[in-house]
């Protein structure tokens, strides 16, 4: 038996509305394209009010090397990291107790918008008492499903360590990627889309005494996960990687891949556990989009309800990538939503193209 016990955030510092992004478009790319003003409505149609950014909007102005934006993911990841795995350990909102750094065993740390190494979880425990047996275990390359691939790579780990207590760490600086001379309409709705955030997870196994530990009625414990790996799709989502960075591969075909393509993994994935759809009572979703949220309703049969965290999560931070899932994660628990005996699914769709889940039933004291 595998719990999620509690969940921390750090919220980078500088908030921008959507209505200040759509003024930098029209300043950075008005020679980009012809019809740019017909472009433009994506940024309102994606129904985000606001983003929050790791520099300020001027910062992303100007030009800046490969090496100045990566030495600056690095800065920043770990600031916002050590802040993130504080809040986790400290969430006076879930925990009875804190946890405390020699109780970890492990840490995952996910992220796809930085390179660094050695990798910034053991920057992280430079800076903080994690004893030095901690298990690290960095992945890299997930993007969007990163968030929930490290939950289920955590689970799988409790199961084998049933006594342990992990965390799984994800930062997405996505701005820093920010390219001026990438003139695509891809990177016109990856900056319509994408944010920074930081979010830390921890997650127990079953000699782990969760309901000494949590202030909560009910924790969602971890049944079940399943990876989905479409072969030949690596054009649907990802980087390519230039002398400049990253630039972001971004498909006009997501929606329609998730209506067709997504269902019949999560039907056989529920199989597995004699459920179907319908015995799904929250949906714990990567918000990738509004389009996204929509081709979850369109294709799985899904309704405003499921959705309502993910979408509001949307609304306040935009794409995150691999952290976005954990900020719905923490909503659920902070608003202890699921009730005893219901069932819950966790998604997220990187590239790959791929697709994470965890399959939960919260479980009351």
């Amino acid at each position: 038996m595998v719990y999620a016990l509690s969940v921390g955030k750090a919220i980078p510092q500088y908030e921008i509305s959507q209505d200040t992004t759509v003024e930098f478009a029209k300043e950075i790319f008005h020679d980009s394209f012809k019809d740019l003003e017909r472009l433009l409505p994506v940024f309102k149609n994606g129904e985000i009010e606001k983003r929050q950014f790791a520099e300020p909007l001027e910062w992303y102005k100007q030009t800046h090397t490969f090496e100045e934006k990566n030495e600056l993911y690095i800065d920043r990841a770990v600031t916002y990291g050590v802040e993130a795995v504080k809040n986790c350990l400290t969430n006076h909102t879930l925990l009875q107790q804190d946890i405390h750094y020699n109780e970890i065993d492990a840490i995952f740390f996910i992220s796809t918008t930085g390179i660094s190494t050695p990798s910034i979880d053991a920057k992280i425990m430079n800076c903080l008492p994690f004893k030095e047996t901690t298990k690290r275990i960095p992945i890299w390359g997930l993007g969007c499903a990163g968030g929930a691939a490290g939950l289920s790579r955590a689970y799988e780990y409790c199961l084998a360590f049933p006594e342990a207590m992990v965390l799984v760490i994800s930062v997405e600086l996505c701005s820093l990627t920010f390219q001026h001379d990438d003139k695509t309409k891809s990177n016109l709705i990856g900056t319509s889309l994408f944010a920074d955030g930081v979010a830390c997870t921890c997650i127990t196994g079953s000699h782990v005494n969760w309901k000494k530990r949590s202030k909560l009625s009910s924790l969602p414990r971890l049944l079940g996960t399943r990876s989905t790996f479409m072969k030949d799709s690596e054009d649907v989502m990802g980087w390519n990687i230039k002398n400049n960075g990253l630039y972001v591969v971004f498909s006009r075909d997501i929606p329609s891949i998730i209506k067709k393509w997504l269902k019949p993994q999560v039907i056989d994935f529920l199989k597995e556990y004699d459920l179907e759809v319908e015995n799904i009572n929250h949906f714990i979703a990567h918000p990738g989009g509004k389009k996204v949220l929509d081709a979850y309703i369109d294709g799985l049969g899904f309704n405003e309800h499921h959705l309502h965290i993910s979408k509001e999560v949307l609304v306040k931070h935009g794409n995150m990538s691999s952290v976005t899932v954990m900020y719905v994660l923490e909503q659920y628990l902070k608003r202890e939503i699921g009730k005893p005996g219901e069932y819950g699914l966790i998604g997220a769709l990187g590239p790959g193209f791929s697709s994470e889940m965890l399959l939960v039933k919260w479980e009351g004291k």
